[in-house]
């Protein structure tokens, strides 16, 4: 996916792939944020979100119904980028807040929760999307 020169500061273009269910989709999902943060210029904001975006896949993988998830990548305001996750579950996501001794997975939505300005789920008839959104200083 060619990256543009052009800086837009909402909406347009906005970013997403159909991906197989699979933990390997992950790094996929990263280039397409990778390359969606580059377009608009928000490249300082590229560790967080690639740290999002696997916690997201994560879930879906794991929680998921169908063999296929959907990445989407969006500016909804010149200030924020919404990173999103859609999949066929309609069961919504609970942060864990129990320690569960030593379990190292589990924690993902936390993590989500601590990078993000805020995070939520929109329900739909046949499934649900799990989003973050980061805020960023557009360049100038």
């Amino acid at each position: 996916m060619p990256v543009s020169s052009v800086v837009r500061p909402t909406g347009h273009p906005g970013y997403s792939e159909t991906l197989p269910r699979e933990a390997e989709s992950a790094a996929t999902a990263r280039r397409l944020v990778r390359t969606a943060l580059a377009v608009w210029g928000l490249e300082d904001r590229t560790e967080d979100a690639m740290v999002v975006i696997t916690e997201l896949v994560s879930n879906a993988v794991d929680h998921g119904r169908l063999p296929h998830i959907r990445v989407i990548v969006s500016r909804p305001t010149e200030n924020r980028v919404r990173i999103g996750v859609v999949d066929r579950s309609k069961t919504i996501p609970m942060p864990r807040t129990d320690s569960n001794g030593d379990q190292i997975r589990g924690r993902g939505l936390l993590i989500v929760d601590s990078l993000t300005d805020r995070w939520g789920t929109d329900l739909y008839r046949w499934g649900k999307q799990v989003w973050g959104e980061l805020k960023c200083e557009p360049a100038p």
